[in-house]
């Protein structure tokens, strides 16, 4: 079996390094874009050799329609959008991810290629979870300082996306310690990135995280009997983990107080509880009856926010986007894609969806297996009843296109092996 040290030599050596960029610089904010840019050029290369190449991969064929519906929701609630300028200037911004996207279908070709960038990954998130825990048990990260509430780790504490980011990612981590060291390792993984997801305060990515495991443990299993325990062992490694979090990070446990705080069952507690988000919904629900066609707009929600909430609303006197217009998204996704696109964007994620769900039922078995890092990894980004950050946005919209570009490529990467032991993709060059 290949190292995993090899694997990554070869990533880093490859057309794969671009793309692996993304990751490797999301926490620097922008610096990310560096990647998407280089994928871009690479892209622009790939027609001028070959202006055919498209008819030739059916996963940047599918891409194209996912961008299309994504891209398309955005475009069709820009034409009235109330900030026409910064609808529209969303809407081109969009079109980055489609080379960035198709950089992936290509250059992702061979199931050699999707294992390396898997292990390249899966070590971006080593060091996440690393530093992560310096800054749990010290207070300082290569991030900076903690803040008082929650651990930041690499991403700073200006930058509080730690936690729904590993999270998301996870799957690739566990899966490469699941490929290089059995079932231990993968249990061992799950608990040393199940600390900093805990610690880092985001309720959404616990969530995301239980579904993670679900996941696995789904996989792992082959029969109901072994799923329910192996349910059972991630449940109590969970509890055991949040109990000493509880116990010894006042961080955690002031989380866990606010959450408790549901509990009480009052309109004031709840909203408490959900960190003023049931406000926001309420906004939401009010811009969708007003706008129920094509929304407000992309990426409008925070200047539509103060026409539908009170003079006192906490997150007008609070001025939590930083420029004094509110709440500056709908903190999840059904109401995201109805408050700035509609009733017609809503409608084209659904038709994504479907023909995404289609090709992956298509693809057989062995593909699926696989795609199963990225396609958790999307599902546990969009599952529906969690809360969420803003899809259309410069940096969550960056993850959730990486991630589609590397699924639509990971469902049609050729096998390892030709038949009579040649490696498929040695094949092809010969």
């Amino acid at each position: 079996m290949i190292s995993a040290a090899t694997r990554l030599k070869a990533a880093l050596r490859s057309p794969l390094l671009p793309f692996w960029l993304v990751i490797a610089l999301l926490p620097f904010g922008r610096s990310s874009e560096l990647g998407t840019l280089l994928c871009l050029l690479g892209t622009v290369m790939l027609f001028a050799r070959d202006p055919q190449a498209l008819r030739q991969h059916p996963g940047a064929r599918l891409l194209l329609w996912l961008l299309a519906a994504y891209v398309g929701a955005a475009l069709l609630s820009a034409f009235d959008s109330i900030v026409p300028g910064k609808s529209w200037g969303d809407v081109a911004g969009l079109l980055r991810y489609v080379p960035l996207g198709l950089y992936a279908c290509f250059a992702i070709r061979r199931d050699s290629k999707l294992q390396a960038l898997y292990v390249a990954v899966a070590l971006v998130l080593a060091l996440w979870v690393v530093d992560a825990w310096v800054q749990a048990l010290t207070g300082w990260s290569l991030g900076g300082h903690a803040q008082a509430e929650r651990i930041s780790g690499i991403f700073g504490a200006t930058h509080l996306k730690l936690g729904p980011s590993l999270a998301v990612l996870s799957p690739f981590a566990l899966w490469a310690a699941r490929r290089h060291g059995g079932r231990p390792g993968l249990l061992i993984a799950f608990a040393l990135v199940l600390g900093p997801v805990l610690l880092a305060g985001s309720r959404a990515a616990w969530l995301c995280y239980g579904l993670v495991a679900l996941g696995f443990a789904w996989r792992e299993a082959s029969s109901p009997r072994r799923f329910v325990g192996l349910c059972v062992i991630a449940g109590l490694l969970m509890a055991l983990a949040g109990g000493i979090a509880w116990k010894t990070s006042t961080r955690f446990q002031d989380r866990m107080d606010r959450t408790l705080l549901a509990l009480h069952g009052t309109d004031h507690s709840i909203n408490t509880a959900l960190s003023g988000r049931l406000d926001i919904w309420h906004a939401s629900l009010k811009m969708i009856a007003a706008h129920p066609i094509n929304g407000v707009g992309v990426r409008g929600f925070r200047y539509a926010y103060p026409h539908y909430v009170p003079p006192n609303d906490h997150f007008l006197i609070a001025e939590s986007c930083g420029v004094g217009e509110g709440a500056c998204h709908a903190h999840q996704i059904v109401l995201e894609i109805l408050t700035e696109t509609g009733a017609i964007g809503l409608l084209l994620w659904l038709a994504g969806v479907a023909l995404a769900l289609r090709a992956w039922r298509r693809v057989g078995a062995a593909a699926r297996t696989r795609a199963f890092p990225a396609t958790l990894a999307l599902g546990v980004m969009l599952f529906p009843l969690n809360t969420h950050l803003a899809f259309y946005s410069a940096w969550w919209g960056l993850l959730f296109a990486w991630l589609l570009g590397l699924w639509c490529a990971s469902l049609f990467v050729l096998p390892a092996e030709a038949p009579g032991g040649m490696d498929r993709g040695a094949a092809d060059d010969a």
